[in-house]
Protein backbone atom coordinates (compact mmCIF):
# COMPACT_ATOMS: atom_id res chain seq x y z
CA UNK A 1 0.00 0.00 0.00
CA UNK A 2 1.59 3.47 -1.27
CA UNK A 3 1.16 5.98 1.48
CA UNK A 4 0.51 9.38 -0.46
CA UNK A 5 -0.09 12.73 0.07
CA UNK A 6 -1.58 14.18 4.09
CA UNK A 7 -5.43 15.55 3.02
CA UNK A 8 -5.99 16.23 7.04
CA UNK A 9 -3.98 17.26 9.86
CA UNK A 10 -6.62 17.05 13.84
CA UNK A 11 -5.86 17.44 17.11
CA UNK A 12 -4.71 14.18 17.49
CA UNK A 13 -4.13 12.86 13.85
CA UNK A 14 -3.03 12.65 10.18
CA UNK A 15 -4.46 11.24 7.18
CA UNK A 16 -2.89 9.95 3.99
CA UNK A 17 -4.35 9.03 0.44
CA UNK A 18 -3.35 5.88 -0.56
CA UNK A 19 -3.01 4.15 -3.64
CA UNK A 20 -6.57 3.28 -3.66
CA UNK A 21 -9.30 5.75 -3.62
CA UNK A 22 -11.37 3.99 -0.68
CA UNK A 23 -8.70 3.33 1.57
CA UNK A 24 -6.68 5.76 3.83
CA UNK A 25 -3.55 5.77 6.12
CA UNK A 26 -4.47 7.17 9.87
CA UNK A 27 -0.99 8.39 11.45
CA UNK A 28 -1.50 8.66 15.21
CA UNK A 29 0.37 12.03 17.45
CA UNK A 30 1.36 12.52 20.78
CA UNK A 31 -0.30 16.09 20.72
CA UNK A 32 -2.89 16.65 23.77
CA UNK A 33 -6.01 19.50 23.14
CA UNK A 34 -8.97 19.96 25.87
CA UNK A 35 -11.63 22.71 25.99
CA UNK A 36 -11.90 22.89 22.09
CA UNK A 37 -8.24 23.42 21.21
CA UNK A 38 -7.85 26.02 24.20
CA UNK A 39 -5.19 23.75 26.02
CA UNK A 40 -2.83 22.07 24.51
CA UNK A 41 0.03 19.96 25.45
CA UNK A 42 2.02 16.60 24.68
CA UNK A 43 1.55 13.70 25.91
CA UNK A 44 4.55 11.28 25.64
CA UNK A 45 3.67 7.49 23.67
CA UNK A 46 -0.45 8.77 23.22
CA UNK A 47 -0.39 7.95 19.89
CA UNK A 48 0.83 4.47 20.01
CA UNK A 49 -1.57 3.41 22.74
CA UNK A 50 -4.85 5.16 21.24
CA UNK A 51 -3.58 3.53 17.80
CA UNK A 52 -3.54 -0.22 19.35
CA UNK A 53 -6.11 0.39 21.76
CA UNK A 54 -8.32 1.38 18.92
CA UNK A 55 -7.28 -1.02 16.39
CA UNK A 56 -7.79 -3.79 18.76
CA UNK A 57 -11.62 -2.60 19.87
CA UNK A 58 -12.72 -2.27 16.39
CA UNK A 59 -11.77 -5.71 15.80
CA UNK A 60 -13.77 -7.20 18.77
CA UNK A 61 -16.61 -4.89 17.73
CA UNK A 62 -16.77 -6.21 14.37
CA UNK A 63 -16.81 -9.29 15.21
CA UNK A 64 -19.75 -8.39 17.66
CA UNK A 65 -21.30 -7.18 14.52
CA UNK A 66 -20.58 -3.75 14.66
CA UNK A 67 -18.80 -2.10 11.22
CA UNK A 68 -15.98 -0.38 11.19
CA UNK A 69 -13.36 1.61 9.61
CA UNK A 70 -10.45 -0.94 10.89
CA UNK A 71 -8.63 -3.11 7.87
CA UNK A 72 -5.01 -3.05 9.39
CA UNK A 73 -2.59 -1.85 11.53
CA UNK A 74 0.22 -0.89 9.61
CA UNK A 75 2.66 0.35 12.47
CA UNK A 76 2.95 1.50 16.05
CA UNK A 77 1.51 4.96 14.94
CA UNK A 78 -0.06 4.07 11.86
CA UNK A 79 -3.63 2.52 10.66
CA UNK A 80 -4.90 1.57 7.07
CA UNK A 81 -8.69 2.50 7.35
CA UNK A 82 -11.63 2.72 4.95
CA UNK A 83 -12.38 5.95 3.73
CA UNK A 84 -15.84 7.69 4.64
CA UNK A 85 -17.16 10.84 4.68
CA UNK A 86 -17.44 11.85 8.76
CA UNK A 87 -20.87 12.48 9.56
CA UNK A 88 -20.65 15.58 11.42
CA UNK A 89 -22.56 14.08 14.63
CA UNK A 90 -20.46 13.08 17.89
CA UNK A 91 -21.94 10.39 19.85
CA UNK A 92 -21.70 10.55 23.64
CA UNK A 93 -23.07 7.57 25.66
CA UNK A 94 -22.90 8.22 29.20
CA UNK A 95 -23.75 5.46 31.92
CA UNK A 96 -22.33 7.60 35.23
CA UNK A 97 -22.58 11.66 35.25
CA UNK A 98 -18.85 13.11 35.03
CA UNK A 99 -17.38 16.08 33.06
CA UNK A 100 -19.85 18.36 31.01
CA UNK A 101 -22.75 16.53 32.13
CA UNK A 102 -22.34 17.38 35.62
CA UNK A 103 -21.60 20.70 34.67
CA UNK A 104 -24.35 21.23 32.97
CA UNK A 105 -26.93 19.74 34.84
CA UNK A 106 -25.93 20.34 38.34
CA UNK A 107 -25.26 16.39 38.77
CA UNK A 108 -22.59 15.09 41.20
CA UNK A 109 -19.71 13.84 39.12
CA UNK A 110 -19.86 9.62 39.57
CA UNK A 111 -24.05 9.40 39.86
CA UNK A 112 -24.95 6.21 38.22
CA UNK A 113 -27.53 6.64 35.32
CA UNK A 114 -30.59 3.82 35.62
CA UNK A 115 -29.74 3.15 32.17
CA UNK A 116 -27.12 4.87 29.44
CA UNK A 117 -28.16 8.42 28.39
CA UNK A 118 -27.18 9.24 24.84
CA UNK A 119 -26.31 13.16 23.30
CA UNK A 120 -25.49 14.48 19.86
CA UNK A 121 -23.28 17.22 19.25
CA UNK A 122 -22.43 18.92 16.25
CA UNK A 123 -19.58 18.47 15.22
CA UNK A 124 -18.46 22.24 14.47
CA UNK A 125 -15.33 23.89 15.96
CA UNK A 126 -16.08 27.17 15.33
CA UNK A 127 -19.38 26.61 17.14
CA UNK A 128 -17.97 24.84 19.99
CA UNK A 129 -19.17 21.65 18.92
CA UNK A 130 -23.19 22.60 20.80
CA UNK A 131 -25.38 19.73 21.95
CA UNK A 132 -27.97 19.32 19.49
CA UNK A 133 -31.19 16.97 19.39
CA UNK A 134 -32.25 14.56 16.34
CA UNK A 135 -34.96 17.55 14.91
CA UNK A 136 -31.65 19.59 15.02
CA UNK A 137 -29.63 17.19 13.36
CA UNK A 138 -32.58 16.78 10.43
CA UNK A 139 -32.84 20.36 10.09
CA UNK A 140 -29.23 20.70 9.91
CA UNK A 141 -29.39 18.22 7.28
CA UNK A 142 -26.49 16.14 9.15
CA UNK A 143 -27.76 12.65 8.57
CA UNK A 144 -31.16 10.81 7.77
CA UNK A 145 -33.68 9.88 10.22
CA UNK A 146 -32.84 6.16 9.24
CA UNK A 147 -28.93 6.84 9.42
CA UNK A 148 -29.64 8.69 13.30
CA UNK A 149 -31.81 5.61 14.00
CA UNK A 150 -28.68 3.03 12.77
CA UNK A 151 -25.84 5.03 14.29
CA UNK A 152 -28.37 5.49 18.13
CA UNK A 153 -28.41 1.57 17.56
CA UNK A 154 -24.84 1.19 17.23
CA UNK A 155 -23.40 3.41 19.87
CA UNK A 156 -25.63 2.07 22.02
CA UNK A 157 -24.59 -1.85 21.41
CA UNK A 158 -20.66 -0.19 21.24
CA UNK A 159 -21.98 0.38 25.17
CA UNK A 160 -23.15 -3.07 25.99
CA UNK A 161 -19.58 -4.92 24.61
CA UNK A 162 -17.61 -1.97 25.98
CA UNK A 163 -18.60 -2.20 29.72
CA UNK A 164 -18.75 -5.83 29.49
CA UNK A 165 -14.99 -5.99 28.63
CA UNK A 166 -13.69 -3.20 30.48
CA UNK A 167 -15.57 -4.64 34.02
CA UNK A 168 -13.73 -7.88 33.07
CA UNK A 169 -10.30 -5.36 33.28
CA UNK A 170 -11.63 -3.58 36.49
CA UNK A 171 -12.74 -0.56 34.46
CA UNK A 172 -15.47 1.35 34.90
CA UNK A 173 -16.24 2.71 31.31
CA UNK A 174 -17.78 5.67 32.52
CA UNK A 175 -18.42 7.54 28.75
CA UNK A 176 -17.33 8.18 25.78
CA UNK A 177 -17.58 10.18 22.34
CA UNK A 178 -17.59 8.01 19.29
CA UNK A 179 -17.98 8.95 15.54
CA UNK A 180 -19.23 7.49 12.50
CA UNK A 181 -18.38 8.26 8.66
CA UNK A 182 -20.28 6.58 5.82
CA UNK A 183 -18.20 4.23 2.52
CA UNK A 184 -18.34 5.26 -0.71
CA UNK A 185 -21.39 3.04 -1.16
CA UNK A 186 -22.91 5.14 2.00
CA UNK A 187 -22.86 2.45 4.27
CA UNK A 188 -22.45 3.53 8.12
CA UNK A 189 -19.56 2.45 9.95
CA UNK A 190 -17.90 3.51 13.04
CA UNK A 191 -14.70 5.49 12.65
CA UNK A 192 -12.24 8.02 14.68
CA UNK A 193 -11.27 6.11 17.71
CA UNK A 194 -11.78 4.36 20.89
CA UNK A 195 -9.26 5.35 22.92
CA UNK A 196 -8.11 7.07 26.74
CA UNK A 197 -8.42 10.49 24.33
CA UNK A 198 -12.27 9.43 23.96
CA UNK A 199 -13.55 7.30 26.94
CA UNK A 200 -13.99 8.04 30.68
CA UNK A 201 -12.16 5.27 32.34
CA UNK A 202 -12.49 4.74 36.51
CA UNK A 203 -10.50 2.15 38.43
CA UNK A 204 -12.96 -0.29 39.80
CA UNK A 205 -11.55 -0.76 43.25
CA UNK A 206 -9.74 3.11 43.55
CA UNK A 207 -11.86 5.62 41.04
CA UNK A 208 -8.55 6.34 39.65
CA UNK A 209 -9.14 8.33 36.71
CA UNK A 210 -7.27 6.33 33.38
CA UNK A 211 -7.99 9.08 30.83
CA UNK A 212 -7.82 12.19 29.57
CA UNK A 213 -9.28 13.64 32.35
CA UNK A 214 -5.89 13.54 33.95
CA UNK A 215 -4.44 16.21 31.15
CA UNK A 216 -7.64 18.60 31.43
CA UNK A 217 -7.56 18.80 34.99
CA UNK A 218 -4.05 19.54 35.30
CA UNK A 219 -3.69 16.06 37.52
CA UNK A 220 -0.88 14.67 37.04
CA UNK A 221 0.49 11.00 35.72
CA UNK A 222 -1.36 11.37 32.28
CA UNK A 223 1.27 9.24 30.57
CA UNK A 224 1.02 6.43 33.80
CA UNK A 225 -2.66 6.64 33.15
CA UNK A 226 -2.51 5.68 29.87
CA UNK A 227 0.22 3.08 30.12
CA UNK A 228 -2.21 1.65 32.97
CA UNK A 229 -5.41 1.36 31.15
CA UNK A 230 -3.36 -0.11 28.00
CA UNK A 231 -1.64 -2.37 29.84
CA UNK A 232 -5.35 -3.49 31.13
CA UNK A 233 -6.52 -4.59 27.30
CA UNK A 234 -6.32 -7.98 25.79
Amino acid sequence: MEKREQIYEGKAKKVFLTDDPDLVIVDYKDDATAFNGLKKGTITGKGVINNKMSNLLMQKLEKAGIPTHFVEELSDRETLVKKVSIVPLEVIIRNIAAGSFSKNYGVKEGTPFEQPTIEFSYKNDDLGDPLINDYHALALKLATKDEIELIKKYAFAVNDYMKAYWKERGVILVDFKLEFGKTSDGTIVLADEISPDTCRFWDAKTMEKLDKDRFRRDMGGVEDAYNEIMGRLS
